[in-house]
């Protein structure tokens, strides 16, 4: 009776009744529990190692890794299950861990990644990040497509040769105006430039194919207005796209670049684009800098549900 005692004291805690509920679901590393729980490692290992000391967790090495797993008895889990309602936190731990998951099942984007830092490490004549952009652009349907946050509109202007419209909003007067002056200078008809702000963007509802924010939305103010934006101005079946720093530390971004925000977990970020009613998401890091302060880039895709029309 006194191990069953010590157990639910132990367990009583709320983060390790929130591990024991994780692990209750799955196997999971030490590095995958931070980052469901947001949690530092040597916080969570003094954790796991209470409960492995009472049996209620046990763990299993795989080279340098270790992976803990539930070993509490049914009853003792039982009267914990009962308990998860009273902490908040634990409906949010299984998105979290329904996102860990998914990426642990997606090892091939390792093998790419790697890939992709070969490439143009070698020459290789007419072999180019530019030649293969091009080619994919041309392969894009002809859409109408807002550039949000799209300062001198660089990836506007790339997008305009596929695109059958091409609106650029951005909130500085002096990118408007050298974006539009680039478009007249190289002919670019369908390319529109327009000033205002991504929390308030000056496009009619329902008239737009894609909307594309990238590295833009660290700059609002409140990133959940300018979602809400991109879901208002998209037509049923359009779809949003999101490239943006990954969570980091890098406070000294605050003043180099105006950053408002350090980044956002692929987590936030599904969690704004549902809000907005944003479905079939899809989330990835699709690059990772070499340097120091070592930013990652996330990609999120999601869809505003209905037939185009």
């Amino acid at each position: 009776m006194a191990s069953i005692l010590k157990s639910l004291r132990l367990a009583a805690d709320p983060n390790r009744l929130r591990l024991l509920l994780l692990l209750e679901q799955e196997e999971l590393s030490v590095a995958e529990l931070q980052e469901i729980l947001g949690k530092g490692q040597s916080q969570i290992s003094t954790h796991l190692s209470q409960l492995k000391h009472v049996g209620l967790v046990d763990d299993r090495r795989t080279g340098k890794n270790a992976f803990y797993r539930l070993n509490a008895p049914v009853d003792v889990m039982d009267l914990l299950r009962r308990a998860a309602p009273e902490i908040p936190e634990a409906a949010e731990d299984r998105e979290a861990l329904r996102l860990v998951l998914r990426k642990r099942k997606d090892r091939m984007r390792r093998y790419f990644d790697e890939l992709a830092g070969k490439f143009g490490r070698e020459y290789v004549p007419g072999r180019s990040w530019k030649g293969i952009a091009e080619a994919l652009l041309k392969l894009l349907p002809p859409m109408v497509i807002a550039d949000l946050g799209a300062g001198e509109g660089t990836l506007a202007q790339l997008m305009a040769q596929r695109a059958r419209k091409v609106i650029a909003i951005d909130n500085s007067e002096k990118m408007v105006e050298f974006g539009s002056e680039l478009a007249r200078t190289h002919g670019i008809e369908n390319l529109e430039y327009r000033l205002g702000d991504i929390e308030d963007v000056p496009i009619r509802s329902g008239t737009i194919d894609l909307a594309f924010l990238s590295q833009a939305l660290h700059h609002a103010p409140h990133p959940e207005r300018a979602i809400n934006e991109a879901w208002r101005i998209l037509k049923p079946g359009g779809r949003i796209a999101i490239l943006d720093l990954n969570r980091h530390q890098f406070e000294e971004a605050r003043e180099m670049y105006a950053d408002v925000w350090l980044g956002f977990t692929e987590l936030e970020l599904e969690r704004y684009l549902k809000a907005a009613g944003f479905q079939k998401l899809e989330t990835a890091i699709v690059h990772r800098e070499q340097e120091a302060p070592y930013f990652e880039t996330v990609l999120v895709i999601g869809e505003k549900q209905g037939a185009v029309q």
